[in-house]
């Protein structure tokens, strides 16, 4: 099954059990996906879908840290809601030992030396990192790993 339709299955079944918030964050999802199919005219696979779901997750982190900063709990406790029923269809989140593995690797397959080569180390850690950790906080582990060379 894939992710696309086991999105519009939870549909379904939130549906069923009168789920009214778990349903509506759902559709926000499926909407999210919609829009990208229609906009590129494309069927989305599994790896779109999860691209789009990571962009969800962010907006996610973003607002909830607004809403804090603005003393609004209540949008808060919405949004941390929300992100954690996205992050039920990301894949299993990787460790910080296994990001720092896999940058190392990319450096040494990029021969990276300099700040200046963050974008190949990037473009080689996105396939593999994507939906799977936070490619900020990532971004910021090269540029602190480059810095230092």
């Amino acid at each position: 099954m894939s992710l696309k339709d086991r999105i519009q299955q939870d549909v379904k079944d939130a549906m069923r059990a009168k789920e009214k918030e778990r349903l509506a964050t759902i559709r926000l999802i499926t909407a999210a996906i919609k829009q990208r199919e229609v906009d590129e005219r494309i069927e989305l696979d599994d790896e779109q879908v999860l691209v789009v779901l990571d962009k969800m997750c962010k907006q996610r982190r973003e607002s909830i840290t607004q809403f804090e900063q603005a003393g609004r709990d209540d949008l808060a406790a919405q949004e941390k809601a929300e992100l954690e029923l996205i992050q039920q269809y990301l894949p299993e989140q990787l460790s910080e030992a296994e990001i720092n593995e896999l940058i190392d690797a990319a450096m040494k397959q990029t021969g990276a030396s300099s700040i200046k080569d963050m974008g190949k180390v990037m473009g080689q850690l996105k396939p593999k990192l994507q939906g799977r950790a936070d490619m900020g906080a990532v971004g910021s582990l090269v540029k602190e790993r480059l810095g230092a060379l």
